[in-house]
């Protein structure tokens, strides 16, 4: 596609359109109250959200796309030759926060599908298999040629269970403490489900932070969610608040619990023990435990030893997550068979293009320069092991000799340093993004 037609989910000027994917602060950075640049396209949930976010933004430019099979029209200019451009898309539940959609455009220049982030779980539910009907009367239409993917947990060591799944292990730890208040790190948008789930098998309201209850009105939860802490032992808060001293403070006051949904373990360092939970009161878990037969008590007990992390005896993390795991991203790849692809998420601590996995599903191989291994735990810390694997040919040697020359004006010595870095093994303690 030229430049200068459309932009998704970036905000500087040059664009004669601009496609939002969703609400999170990540894929709104640019975005503001006096942005102005073109007409913006978004899901109706995420225009909703606009005058929350951005008070003084010009609504006018906000048009709403709906979720369809329908393609919607857009015609363009061409930057290079003012000929006519004519763009056609259609959005896509995406499954990962409230108005999150992904964008398939097409055209004359080919056919590109943008996930934005996404959680691709569509076996069960009725909207997932809207999406996925959607989608694949889409491509069979339409064959993809590039896939711009969200590829935050493209990396085989991160397996987790649906939220569906995850949303039951995190009732399960309240329901084991009974006595004890509840804290649960969220951000501003995303994990409304789990919360519903966890209202619904408690029977009581959940506290949010009063930004957030407004986005809950707005989303169209009224009757769930409430400011008054006097009214509920469970309080959802900021992720950014979720911390140890917090917890160790609120303790001091009251028997308190600190859970973190997330596919990403929330600390790199377990404080007491190695993390195991036997012997943990997670084993019991709802009221209809007894009539599990041993069989499936045994699987329930797997299950949350790989999804259930406990830090001393008030911290747990649970893999639950609005992205895709490595299996549900492998999954989706072979159901569009895309030719190209191209990972959308570079800052993640567990960054692997997707093509190093998955390119032989488009009929090429490019590994990447930096490939994340399996976490191993040295004196009780995670870490994670980043090694560098990208081969030079003597043609690529080269070039990159030239390229060194030309930089550092040494070529011998730019040459050898660069050598060296390329056999270097890095080791590195994992860096946790908010990603989810």
């Amino acid at each position: 596609m030229e430049s200068g037609l459309i932009s998704v989910d970036r905000w500087k000027s040059g664009s004669q359109a601009y496609f939002l994917s969703h609400m999170h602060s990540d894929h709104t950075r640019g975005l503001s109250d006096v942005w102005s640049h073109a007409p913006l396209f978004c899901s109706h949930t995420t225009a909703s959200l606009f005058p929350s976010r951005f008070p003084g933004f010009d609504l006018s430019l906000l048009r709403v796309v709906s979720l369809s099979s329908s393609w919607q029209s857009l015609s363009l200019l061409s930057p290079s030759n003012g000929s006519p451009v004519l763009l056609h898309f259609i959005a896509i539940d995406a499954h990962h926060c409230p108005g999150s959609v992904m964008f398939m455009f097409r055209g004359d220049f080919g056919c590109f599908l943008y996930t934005g982030d996404f959680r691709w779980e569509c076996d069960d539910a009725a909207s997932g298999n809207e999406a996925r009907t959607t989608l694949l009367a889409a491509i069979n239409d339409f064959p993809v040629d590039i896939l711009y993917l969200d590829n935050t947990y493209c990396n085989p060591i991160y397996t987790f269970p649906s939220r569906q799944v995850a949303a039951s292990l995190i009732a399960d730890i309240i329901l084991s403490h009974p006595s004890h208040d509840i804290v649960i790190g969220i951000d501003s948008l995303g994990k409304e489900e789990l919360l519903l789930h966890i209202s619904r098998i408690l029977n009581i309201k959940i506290w949010v932070w009063p930004e957030r209850i407004r986005t809950m009105h707005l989303l169209g939860f009224h009757d769930v969610f409430t400011t008054d802490t006097s009214l509920t032992r469970v309080r959802a808060v900021p992720r950014y608040s979720f911390s140890i001293q917090t917890l160790e403070g609120l303790n001091l006051m009251c028997p308190t619990i600190g859970i973190m949904p997330s596919g990403l373990p929330w600390l790199k360092r377990p404080f007491k023990g190695d993390g195991d939970l036997s012997g943990s009161l997670l084993t019991s878990t709802t009221c209809d435990n007894s009539s599990r037969k041993p069989a499936a008590q045994q699987q329930r007990g797997l299950l949350l030893q790989g999804a259930v992390h406990m830090f001393r005896d008030n911290m747990f993390s649970v893999n639950y997550s609005d992205h895709s795991c490595y299996e549900e991203i492998g999954e989706f790849i072979k159901l569009v068979k895309p030719k190209s692809m191209k990972g959308i998420v570079v800052s993640s601590s567990c960054y692997v293009e997707p093509l190093y996995y998955f390119g032989r599903v488009c009929g090429v191989s490019q590994p990447p320069e930096l490939l994340r291994v399996r976490p191993e735990t040295t004196r009780g810390r995670e870490e994670f092991r980043s090694v560098r694997i990208r081969s030079y040919s003597a043609k690529n040697e080269t070039t990159v000799s030239k390229k060194e020359r030309w930089r550092k004006g040494d070529g011998h010595s730019s040459l050898k340093r660069n050598k060296k870095r390329r056999a270097r093994i890095q080791v590195k303690c994992a860096k946790i993004a908010e990603v989810d």
